[in-house]
């Protein structure tokens, strides 16, 4: 029994998102064209439009997937007392969906200049802006969120240090070690003490 044109559908969106992300990943996604794509992909300019008028389309579809995990973490999250126990398990949690969403966010920030202003760009940007903020929730002293916002950054932005700048080591061993570093930064945020009024 053959599978249905809904099931066929699909599959060729699919086929479609991963051939584009691989593509935009490996050659930006300014340099990549819808032309290029199909060509890739074997198929006429006319059936990728039929699934994706434009590349913004394509690229959205790939946010809204690999980003998922993050939109999921972000509503548990503000379901959770703000304490320093949830902070840490947001960033464990952020650590492995950053490893899903980590092509998304990649292509963000080798096209910032494009895509800072498509929705797909306000979208990623928003989604961080969110894991921060609650991060800093709850009534942090200022020594105690410099050390929330270091372990966020260590965690977000560690994950895009180049390879020939990176240590040794697979893409989950590096993740792992920042991780281990943020939640480190983090332990010492509870004795941070009050600084004097200025």
């Amino acid at each position: 029994m053959g599978s249905t044109p809904q099931a066929r559908r699909s599959d060729t969106r699919e086929r479609i998102q991963k051939t584009a992300l691989d593509l935009f990943v490996s050659r930006g996604y300014e340099k990549t064209s819808l032309r290029e794509i199909a060509e890739e992909l074997g198929v006429t300019k006319a059936a990728l439009y039929y699934h994706f008028k434009t590349k913004e389309d394509i690229l959205g579809a790939l946010s809204r997937d690999l980003g998922r995990p993050v939109d999921e973490l972000i509503a548990w999250a503000e379901e959770q007392p703000p304490t320093m126990e949830t902070k840490r398990e947001l960033l464990r949690r952020y650590s492995a969906a950053l490893a899903s969403a980590m092509p998304i966010y990649h292509i963000l920030q080798e096209n910032q200049a494009t895509l800072r202003d498509l929705a797909v760009g306000r979208e990623l940007s928003d989604r961080v802006t969110a894991i921060s903020r609650l991060m800093h929730a709850g009534d942090l002293e200022f020594g105690c969120r410099m050390r929330v916002a270091s372990a966020v950054l260590t965690v977000h932005f560690g994950a895009f240090t180049p390879c020939g700048v990176a240590p040794a080591g697979t893409v989950e061993q590096r993740r792992a070690a920042l991780l281990e570093v943020a939640l480190d930064i983090l332990s010492g945020a509870a004795a941070v003490p009050t600084l004097p009024p200025s």
